[in-house]
């Protein structure tokens, strides 16, 4: 039987465990895709602890981790046009990517182009998606300063890369040691940390036009204090404390058309997913614990029988050491 990554309840990694489940079978507007890779994120392991999105329902137990994934299609369900048996795909599943099989509704999955590989492709539809969506939202004109926090993880290089490939000039706020991360993305990079404003202060005087902040809390309150316009102040950080600053949470499309513009931003050569390390579907905890401990550094994948080999040929998949 296939094999999954799941959570059995709600709580924390203890409730963690690779299982076989029986291979799913697509039902109307859904596609079953063999997986190839799929990416790691923050809202993964915060679903195992009970986070839900407003609106969404509580999941079945056991759940499958994973809210990204490329692969093969095996099956089309009902009233499915536009994808056959065969195509290479990504986007988000239905229940889970960290698996052999996942199901895709074909509302926000799109075709993967030859030339982008299966493990980049899957580093796209949440991280890359959501740095895009932000990055339109702001609508700032060329030459304008954005500044990002938590420009060093998943969503944050990504929008740095959107952001400098629209013509603005950015800095970015993250660890010291991803200094080196950040600036080779085109940012200044401003070391995060309770005096980080007077880091950017000394690079913006008299403010920034916008601030796309990805981490929260104290983060995002500092950085409200240095935006010009509170109206260009969005978060995928701090949504519960946004408001009250005079901001906005980003506001998410979760569309297929979105993840075709973003995987052309790739075969263009203006967004690398900046796939820094990649597991085994065997080591999903691993993967899981890199990201959720914040020692991941860019997009964490994990492979599902040896996706990487299957990618198209003459992609390769670096790996930077943590």
């Amino acid at each position: 039987m296939p094999k999954a990554y799941v959570f059995t309840q709600y709580g924390g990694p203890e409730t963690e465990a690779l299982v076989e489940q029986d291979r799913p079978v697509p039902g109307p507007g859904q596609l079953l895709v063999a997986v190839r890779a799929a990416g790691v994120n923050p809202v993964d392991w915060k679903q195992r602890t009970g986070y839900q999105r407003p609106g969404q329902q509580r999941r079945e137990l056991p759940a499958v981790f994973g809210n990204e994934a490329a692969g093969v299609v095996e099956e089309i369900g009902e009233g499915v046009t536009g994808f056959a048996v065969g195509d290479e795909v990504f986007g988000n599943p239905v229940a889970g990517g960290y698996a052999r099989y996942a199901l895709f509704p074909v509302a926000v999955t799109a075709h993967k182009p030859a030339g982008v590989s299966f493990t980049d492709a899957a580093a796209l539809p949440v991280a890359a998606a959501t740095a895009y969506d932000g990055v339109r939202q702001l609508g700032l004109p060329t030459g304008a300063t954005l500044l990002v926090t938590g420009a060093g993880g998943g969503v944050g290089v990504a929008a740095v890369q959107i952001a400098r490939a629209d013509g603005l000039n950015v800095i970015g706020v993250a660890s010291a040691g991803k200094k080196d991360l950040v600036e080779s993305l085109g940012a200044a990079h401003v070391p995060s940390g309770p005096d980080f404003a007077e880091g950017v202060r000394a690079l913006a005087p008299e403010g920034v036009d916008a601030v796309y902040d990805l981490v929260g809390g104290e983060v995002l309150e500092a950085a409200a204090e240095l935006v010009t316009d509170r109206a260009k102040l969005i978060t995928a950080g701090g949504k519960d404390i946004v408001a009250g600053l005079g901001g906005s949470p980003v506001v998410r499309a979760r569309t297929a058309a979105v993840l075709d513009e973003v995987v052309r931003l790739v075969v263009d050569g203006r967004l690398d997913p900046l796939v820094t390390r990649t597991f085994p579907l065997e080591e999903a905890a691993e993967a899981l614990r890199t990201v959720e401990e914040g020692h991941a550094r860019g997009k964490i994948v994990i492979e599902v029988e040896g996706g990487a080999q299957v990618a198209s040929e003459g992609d390769l998949v670096s790996e930077v050491a943590e």
